[in-house]
């Protein structure tokens, strides 16, 4: 397989959600007049807390400088893992899973943070520019590392890679994180860039001003029905994650959906905001998924992590817990006794 590093340099920022209307002129630009601007990869992101924003440098500059706007304190490089040649768009999708041992795993056993943007069309593995070599370096073995410079792809061997250099491991005491899953269930889709016009009013609607529902505070007993709502736009692909109710807003037939119309289950990793320099929680995650052949979806956000499942799995966790139980159903689909336990922990991964 191959490991391609994108040459968008991106930034992380998170907008208070009582904010939003000083950058809605910007963040319309980018969403729905990209054509106007420089920006290839844009995602917006509204959750409970805040609207995060994934963004490349020439697309930052639409926004306003506010003291509304916080700003992670690094450039972001996107990693995207595909089979058979080719670009994100042309090749097979490997799923976040299916990367959780050969990319994921590795890189929190090195105390590299990773920043997570699962899409309808594929999976992007974000670090920051300054772990490049590093990163470079613990996935040599596994992949052809390539990098896109100008558009063209190119090998990224002499790329101020020093042979035996490793990043020291560091030695942190585990931070258990909370868990907790609300009720909505959710659809990974996308549309025909082409027919974005015809629905720009809906999404504006939904993205910026249909949330008069006060969401439930995160941690509460009952987690309940949450606000959740993800938009990308990366080298002209469309990416949408959206709760069921919002999903029945938009015209018939205008969503790609599977034919199985599969729906979707959430995970909301963490009590408190997580932070950008812990490392090992996206693994902690999908190694037990992967091991149970469970394919996710998985969304950082500048606050909490978000992992999606398919809805055929029953969810479980125990009162006073921590920890998750991920069961097969009575579809079949695994052994009745055969379980994922999920431990979320911050620090490097282990084995579960």
């Amino acid at each position: 397989m191959e490991l391609h590093i994108l040459e968008h340099r991106l930034k992380v920022a998170s907008i208070a959600k009582e904010s939003v209307q000083l950058f809605t002129y910007g963040l319309i630009k980018l969403a729905f007049l990209s054509s106007k601007t420089r920006c290839k990869f844009f995602s917006l992101t509204e959750t409970p807390e805040d609207y995060t924003i994934i963004v490349d440098e020439e697309g930052f500059l639409e926004l306003p400088s506010s003291e509304h706007l916080s700003v992670a304190d690094a450039t972001w490089l996107a990693l995207n893992v595909v089979s058979g040649g080719g670009s994100f768009s042309s090749s097979q999708p490997i799923g976040v899973t299916k990367i959780a041992k050969s990319v994921i795993a590795p890189l929190a056993d090195q105390n590299i943070s990773v920043f997570m943007l699962s899409t309808y069309q594929t999976d992007f593995i974000l670090i920051r520019e300054r772990d490049l070599p590093f990163v470079m370096h613990t996935l040599a073995a596994e992949f052809t590392i390539l990098r896109v410079v100008n558009g063209e792809t190119v090998a990224a061997d002499d790329f101020g890679i020093t042979n035996g250099f490793v990043k020291p491991k560091l030695v942190q005491r585990p931070v258990i994180h909370p868990l907790s899953s609300p009720s909505n269930m959710f659809c990974v889709t996308s549309l025909d860039p082409d027919t974005l016009p015809t629905v720009a009013t809906l999404l504006m609607d939904v993205m910026f001003y249909s949330n008069g529902v006060k969401d439930t505070v995160v941690g509460s007993e009952d987690s309940g029905h949450i606000r959740f709502f993800s938009f990308s736009l990366i080298e002209g692909y469309i990416s949408l994650v959206m709760d069921v109710q919002t999903q029945q807003r938009f015209p018939n037939n205008l969503l790609f959906t599977s034919a199985s119309g599969e729906l979707w289950k959430m995970v909301r990793i963490g009590g408190q905001p997580l932070g950008f320099d812990e490392c090992g929680i996206v693994a902690q995650i999908s190694e037990p998924l992967a091991a149970s052949d469970i394919p996710a979806y998985y969304i950082s956000t500048f606050k909490f992590d978000h992992a999606l499942f398919p809805s055929q799995f029953s969810l479980t966790i125990p009162r006073g817990s921590q920890r998750m139980l991920l069961n097969r159903d009575e579809l079949g689909l695994l052994r009745n006794k055969e379980r994922a336990d999920v431990g979320c922990c911050r620090g490097s991964a282990s084995e579960i």
